[in-house]
């Protein structure tokens, strides 16, 4: 059975469009079968947006290189660009129907200059990144998840910042385990529906220290 995270949907296409609002910003949305979350934003994509906006404004981070790790059809990444224009914004996922739905997302909502990529994981990436956000693909299985912790750390600058989201009924608790052992801490920024934003900064003290 082929899931939104292989690399080549065989899902006849049946596109659909989403509209929305991400922090005072009009965004639409082109989507399609087998992609993730097709009929509408994942709710838990759009608490860790939410939820991580206000963070890195809090913190008086307005540029840098982020990271949209596992875009699908390109949300956390558009969404990042238009709120911080200045950021350098790289968005991977492993499915091509994904990677070309991000593309032409990026141009409809004017976010034309941002980068996007097929990459299994962090397999097509190079050099290192200040803030990287995934909603990880939690079907894959824990393995694929971990590995997604395990590359954001060893990918961020010092003093980087990671996100992620994940329900707790579906391994949130595990997670925030395995992220306070990687990076020495770990913190929920916010609980709602059964999720749980988390954050964890690369400083010193992290897993190979």
């Amino acid at each position: 059975m082929k899931h939104y995270f292989s690399d080549k949907p065989e899902t006849p296409s049946d596109r659909s469009r989403i509209e929305t609002r991400i922090h005072g910003i009009d965004l639409c949305f082109v989507t399609d079968a087998q992609v993730f979350s097709k009929k509408h934003i994942d709710f838990g994509t759009r608490l860790m947006l939410d939820t991580a906006i206000a963070d890195i404004g809090a913190r008086g981070i307005g540029r840098g290189r982020l990271l949209d790790l596992g875009c699908g059809y390109g949300t956390v990444g558009i969404a990042m660009k238009r709120v911080f224009p200045p950021m350098e914004i790289v968005m991977v996922d492993i499915n091509e129907r994904a990677t070309g739905l991000a593309r032409e997302n990026a141009e409809l909502n004017h976010s034309s200059h941002v980068s996007i990529l097929e990459s299994d994981g962090f397999s097509a990436l190079t050099g290192m990144f200040d803030i990287i956000m995934t909603n990880p693909p939690v079907r894959a299985g824990k393995q694929t998840v971990f590995a997604f912790f395990e590359g954001a750390f060893e990918h961020l600058t010092d003093g980087g910042l990671f996100y992620t989201v994940l329900q707790k009924k579906q391994g949130a608790p595990s997670a925030f385990k395995k992220l306070t052992e990687l990076f020495g801490a770990c913190e929920v920024l916010q609980k709602d529906g059964g999720y749980w934003v988390m954050c964890a900064v690369r400083t010193g003290g992290g897993k190979d220290e």
